[in-house]
């Protein structure tokens, strides 16, 4: 039971008790924590806001290293005038380029440059000591593994 203001709550009563609330709760604050600290992890090293490393490391993971404004913000899932901005930034500091669709005049892509790939390097490995540190250090190779996979199961659109 819970105890606020002198009133008792049962679980079932306070759904910020249920147990469903308090998992998305801890999924939320892992998320702002590991996000926050490689985030600043990445500027002090690196001077790359973690919202460009992702941005560059989709590009990279592009099939031929570019995609459409769009699939950016789907990737990174953020609004497309959100998108625009960042990418605006990222082509101001000379990390990507817009180029035309060959095969959509409406359609613009957005590239990584090379000057991007060498600062993308460069955060790679801050990023993989990084990881090293919070994934594997604390986690065993059978945890990380469950992980992904319930991560990805999660990830996937529900079923209706």
């Amino acid at each position: 039971m819970r105890y606020t203001s002198g009133m008792t709550f049962l679980p079932s009563a306070c759904p910020s008790g249920d147990e469903k609330v308090q998992l998305f709760g801890l999924l939320l604050e892992t998320n702002a924590r590991l996000a926050r600290s490689l985030g600043l992890e990445l500027e002090s090293s690196c001077e790359l806001p973690l919202a460009w490393f992702d941005v560059l490391l989709q590009l990279r993971r592009a099939p031929d290293g570019r995609l459409k404004m769009n699939q950016i913000a789907d990737a990174i899932v953020h609004s497309t005038g959100g998108t625009t901005r960042l990418v605006d930034r990222l082509e101001e500091a000379q990390l990507v380029e817009r180029q035309n669709c060959p095969n959509d005049r409406r359609a613009i892509h957005v590239a990584i440059t090379d000057k991007g790939n060498v600062k993308l390097d460069e955060a790679l490995g801050v990023h993989l000591e990084y990881l090293e540190g919070t994934l594997a250090n604390r986690l065993s190779c059978d945890e990380r593994a469950t992980l992904a996979t319930l991560l990805t199961k999660l990830n996937r659109p529900a079923k209706p």
